[in-house]
């Protein structure tokens, strides 16, 4: 591979250098219109020699730069392009990896949906049994309340019939008893009460 860049290097000098030579000679067959002077073939061939070697040199002092610059540049774009592909490889691995996270996501997403609506009809069936037992509660609860009130209201009436009961008599007394009924009673009370003792 070196021997062939060298051979296109030397081949590109040469291609220069019978260039520089067709347009020299060109140029100075063209010569000055009326004055025609014979062409100095020795003179010619020094002046290109002097090219040669200046371009020669030329050559040797910059060939290793030209070659380090080209070098260089290959290895500049092939390490670009080592790096691109490593960048794009790096690219498709992550998309992978954030495709994977997201049907993950995606799936955990539809789990826990899943389970929030399982959890919310047990939690719904949980609160309509808990209702159905208040509601239970709360009827049985009033029922209770219901008898005590009745009883209360019972017992009341039976204490105010009773209380009526003992006014009427009272009055009922007074008005037909009189005060010979009323010695006649204390007497017999007396009489009771000393033969007991």
């Amino acid at each position: 591979m070196r021997n062939d860049n060298r051979r296109k290097m030397i081949k590109s000098v040469l291609i220069a250098g019978l260039m520089v030579l067709v347009a020299g000679t060109v140029a100075y067959a063209a010569g000055g219109g009326e004055e025609h002077h014979p062409i100095d073939w020795k003179d010619f061939g020094y002046r290109m020699l002097n090219f040669a070697i200046l371009a020669g040199f030329l050559w040797w002092l910059s060939a290793k730069k030209v070659k380090e610059f080209f070098a260089g540049r290959r290895n500049d774009i092939k390490e670009s392009l080592n790096q691109a592909q490593a960048a794009k490889e790096d690219a498709e691995r992550k998309y992978k990896e954030y495709v994977s996270k997201l049907e993950k996501a995606t799936e955990e997403i539809d789990g826990i949906a899943e389970l929030i609506k399982v959890q919310g009809m047990a939690e719904k069936e949980k609160m309509i049994e808990e209702a159905q037992k208040a509601a239970v509660k709360i009827e049985e609860d009033t029922k209770a309340r219901m008898e005590q009130e009745f009883s209360t209201a019972r017992n009341q009436l039976r204490a105010e019939a009773a209380q009526l009961s003992i006014q009427l008599a009272e009055e009922l007394l007074k008005r037909n008893i009189t005060i010979q009924d009323h010695e006649k009673m204390v007497k017999e009370y007396m009489d009771k009460v000393v033969i007991k003792h």
